[in-house]
């Protein structure tokens, strides 16, 4: 199959997720199919497992996502450029040069080293939680506050100033954002790190910013917008892992009886919970062809843009035996949930660490916990770029 194909009469682009689970629509889908973008344009769609790895660790696909469909459906400025130090929409050698840099500054040592203060806050959100009472929400008591402390120290970022750079994250990650929305947001969270960056360079501390000043030439642009990536993926990504991780497990009741019975099935439950929720990637990260790719029987043609779905590739009947099942024994799949090739998530380890700490304690210090509304009135995050939970009723 090339891309020669008639839009008009190929699924339409974006969809949303059904609950836990992928759109329903890539049921019927080939590992690779061909889809019609917003723009009228032919994309391609990859929901197969051994696809999405060969096709994120291609060079061919750019991740400079300014020139392609973005999932919200609009189309970017294709003279835009990448700004200095945004590592994620790079590729080689801009990226391998600040990708090389952090690297540094995420050793296993640091991360093993961070695991008692990790401990330290689980404990004393799970505190604040039992004095909310019950019900209360787990998103804004626990599931949020947890990796937003530890990122805010990690990088040295004030933690009273979470509110704010909260919104404005919400806001960046909205679908339905508007252009004017995004851009605005974007300058002030820049402007609101570009403040603190000013402010580690006269008053350094043992943070990663100060340690990425000491130890590279990078300028205040670079740094400010490294830090605004990792802010945001810093606490988004774990926090929604937190509460959909939580709802998952209390709908599965039998799957929570079994953890709680053997709580060292944890370290296989949490990748479990990566490969069974996925919440990267929902409506597929945008990839642009700089040439010709044939993959199986497909052609992909350069300048197109491709969509590789994470959710559904974890889902792949070929990855694991009964993929849509949740089952915290099973053996360790290959999963993409951190994504793949040179653009694999940074923090997965510190991701990790948190979310093996969380879901332990949390199961430890409320062995009655339950959902406090019907599961359909959980208000889940299609709306929004990171999948998740936007409150999550609890009671115990």
């Amino acid at each position: 199959m090339s891309s020669a194909v008639n839009s008009s009469t190929l699924p339409a682009y974006p969809w949303q997720r059904q609950g836990f689970d992928p759109p329903m629509e890539f049921q019927s889908f080939a590992p690779v199919n061909p889809v019609r973008l917003p723009s009228g344009d032919t994309g391609w769609a990859v929901t197969g497992h051994r696809q999405a790895r060969a096709l994120l660790a291609d060079p061919r696909l750019s991740a400079d996502r300014l020139k392609a469909q973005v999932p919200a459906g609009r189309m970017n400025d294709p003279d835009a450029t990448v700004p200095p130090g945004m590592f994620i929409l790079q590729d080689p050698p801009e990226h391998t040069h600040y990708r090389r840099m952090l690297t540094g500054q995420f050793t296993v040592r640091r991360m093993q080293k961070l695991e008692p203060r990790v401990e330290q806050i689980v404990a004393e959100q799970l505190d604040a939680l039992a004095a909310a009472g019950s019900p209360a929400d787990l998103v804004t008591h626990f599931a949020l506050p947890v990796p937003s402390l530890v990122i805010c120290e990690l990088l040295g970022v004030h933690y009273e100033d979470r509110e704010h750079f909260q919104q404005l994250t919400k806001t960046m990650l909205a679908i339905d954002t508007t252009k004017e929305a995004g851009q605005s947001a974007s300058a002030e969270i820049q402007a609101f790190l570009a403040g603190l960056v000013a402010q580690k360079r006269t008053r350094p501390d043992d943070a990663i910013i100060s340690g990425l000043i000491q130890d590279t030439d990078l300028t205040d642009e670079e740094l400010t917008n490294i830090s605004v990536l990792l802010l945001i993926a810093g606490h988004e990504t774990t926090a929604n892992m937190l509460s959909l991780g939580t709802f998952a497990l209390l709908q599965n009741p039998e799957q929570l009886r079994l953890l709680r019975e053997k709580p060292e099935l944890m370290p296989g439950a949490v990748e479990e919970l990566l490969r069974y929720l996925s919440i990267v990637g929902s409506l597929g990260l945008s990839r642009l062809a700089i040439g010709d790719i044939t993959i199986g029987e497909v052609t992909i043609r350069a300048g197109q843009t491709v969509l590789i779905s994470l959710p559904a590739a974890n889902r792949d009947p070929a990855l694991t035996e009964n993929p849509n099942d949740l089952d915290v024994s099973r053996p360790r799949a290959s999963h993409v949930a951190f994504g793949h090739g040179i653009h694999q998530c940074l923090g997965q380890q510190l991701a990790r660490t948190e979310m093996k700490i969380g879901y332990h304690h949390l199961l430890r210090r409320f062995p009655d916990l339950a959902l406090a509304c019907e599961p359909h009135e959980v208000p889940l995050r299609s709306d929004m770029r990171i999948y998740g939970a936007h409150a999550l009723p609890v009671k115990w």
